[in-house]
């Protein structure tokens, strides 16, 4: 049932991913192979939801089978206690909570990963019959907030392919955050071989951090800053939605940005930590299935069945609501992110406590 149940959900995802990205892929020129390993590679990224769907359907499901054949009543009145008859799906549980650490920690990082690197191989090759390589899959607007090492980055577009930026400010901050100078160039990239970035025909210009006066101005052709280390792929996932990063790239925005107590943080840190308590899923689904499956043998197990679902469906909106709250540092941002999943497991012992 659990597999059934799996396979069913999947496939009404990958139908709405379809609706969502299809028609892009074919304007893209993507050949037939190019989408079967796209959705190939991208189905795997729905699993941290799909999996414990599935595994509340397919739990209520069994149990309710066996509560309809008065299975479990004959346990139970034969002297075997509710855990006993229940300890196989705990045993269960708890490997599944392995099993989704698994998956959101190395599974679907490489899923989206993957997924997106092949949507812009196809839209690249599809661009370059007839764009130059500066126009191909330029990102407008990209500004990056570097307060650990006191630099402010805007370019006016970045390339993806080219791996350069244009229309380039960087202003370099003192411990007060007052501007001490400003960089300006038409274009600017990071060098893969000896580090650091290069600017080119631009601008330099030394301003007094007390007053604001431009102090000296230098026209350059090229300019190297050797010890500048600021990544391009950092500043490109900063501003996306927290729930459209992988996991491995919300560890580098938040080792990166922790220092410095960036605000923006708050929303990656929530995301983060909820990737991280998503772990306990399985076992506060059969926390909260299992005490309404099995309630007594009066009780018509389609109202526990409601119940539980019920129950499911609170905590999602918990969840929203205790993110909105650690987005907006209203609590702290471990306690959102742990919050629905501690109180829906505290529902489940609480239920399950009170069955006799």
């Amino acid at each position: 049932m659990l597999g059934l149940v799996l396979a069913a959900t999947l496939g009404l995802l990958l139908m709405q991913a379809m609706f969502e990205d299809f028609r892009d892929l074919l304007s893209n020129g993507a050949r037939f192979t190019d989408v079967v390993i796209y959705y190939m590679i991208k189905l795997p990224s729905y699993l941290s939801v799909v999996l414990p769907l599935a595994l509340l359907v397919s739990l209520l499901y069994t149990l309710g089978q066996l509560h309809r054949n008065n299975e479990i009543t004959a346990m139970r009145a034969a002297g075997v206690g509710l855990f006993r008859i229940t300890r196989g799906i705990w045993a269960v549980g708890v490997l599944l909570c392995g099993v989704m650490w698994y998956i959101n920690a190395t599974v679907i990082p490489w899923s989206m990963e993957e997924a997106r690197a092949i949507k812009d191989d196809i839209a690249y090759r599809h661009a370059s019959k007839n764009l130059t390589v500066q126009h191909l899959g330029v990102k407008p607007n990209v500004a990056f907030d570097n307060r650990k090492d006191g630099r402010m980055w805007f370019f006016n577009r970045y390339g993806q392919f080219s791996r350069r930026g244009y229309g380039v400010t960087v202003v370099e901050l003192d411990s007060q955050r007052r501007e001490k100078s400003r960089l300006l160039a038409r274009e600017a990239s990071r060098d893969p071989v000896r580090g650091g970035w290069v600017f080119r025909d631009g601008r330099e210009l030394t301003v007094n951090a007390e007053d604001g006066e431009v102090e000296r101005s230098k026209l350059f052709t090229e300019l190297r800053r050797p010890d500048w280390d600021e990544d391009p792929a950092l500043m490109l996932i900063f501003d996306a939605k927290p729930q459209n990063l992988s996991f491995t790239q919300l560890q580098r925005i938040i080792a990166f940005f922790s220092v410095d107590d960036n605000p923006k943080l708050k929303a990656y840190q929530v995301r983060y930590y909820g990737l991280l308590a998503d772990t306990l899923g399985p076992l506060i689904i059969i926390a909260l299935a299992i005490p309404f499956a099995v309630s007594g043998v009066r009780v018509n197990p389609a109202v526990g069945v409601t119940k539980s679902l019920g129950l499911f469906v609170v905590y999602f909106i918990l969840l929203k609501v205790s993110s909105t709250l650690g987005g907006r540092d209203v609590i702290p941002v471990l306690w959102a992110a742990l919050l629905p999943s501690l109180t829906m497991f505290g529902a489940g012992l609480f239920f399950l406590a009170r069955v006799r």
